[in-house]
Order: structure tokens, then sequence, then C-alpha cells
């Protein structure tokens, strides 16, 4: 399957927005880890979320240090979440994820 750059950087950000909004995946070690992507790459997709209008925040654990916390969706924008959920498949298809 040939995908455009432009459709498999959207998918990637739905996908990562998905993942740390169920919990899958709410740190960047653990997008790594369910999506084998680059910890660069996750960490270039979560800061391209707002790109999307997808508001998305790292919360640190209260009294840890280092950054220990994960990332929260606080707005979607005009992202439905919900196309996301009955598409997830199609998704990860034409990401090559698993």
């Amino acid at each position: 399957m040939d995908v455009s750059k432009t459709k498999s950087s959207f998918y990637r950000r739905l996908y990562v927005a998905y993942l740390i909004d169920s919990e899958i995946a709410a740190s960047v070690p653990a997008l790594t880890e369910v999506t084998g992507m680059p910890r660069r790459t996750a960490q270039d997709t979560i800061a391209a979320l707002a790109d999307l209008d997808i508001v998305c925040e790292f919360e640190q654990l209260d009294g840890a240090r280092n950054h220990a916390g994960g990332y929260r969706i606080r707005e979607w924008g005009a992202i439905d979440k919900h196309w996301i959920e009955c598409n997830i498949q199609q998704i990860k298809t034409v990401l090559g994820y698993p």
C-alpha cells in the first residue's frame, strides 16, 4: 500500500493521541514500546498534536522527580475521536504498527 507522507503523518498523530487518551501509552517510553517508533518520532509526534488543535499536556506525578508522569489529551479540537476508535485497525495497518 502506497501512502503519502501527509496521510501517514496525520494518522500517526491520530494514533498517538488515541493511545494517550485511552491510557494505553501515556508516556514516550510506553509509546515506543507499543508502536515500535523511535523515541524522537514519539516526542515529535506529541509536539505536533498542537498543529491539529489537539491539546496534550504532561502531568507530573505528585512528588516525582525527573519528569515522571504521563500525557493527557485535554481537547480534541476538530478531531472526532470516535472516528479514530472505529477506524483504529485501518490506521494501524496504514502505519504498519502491530
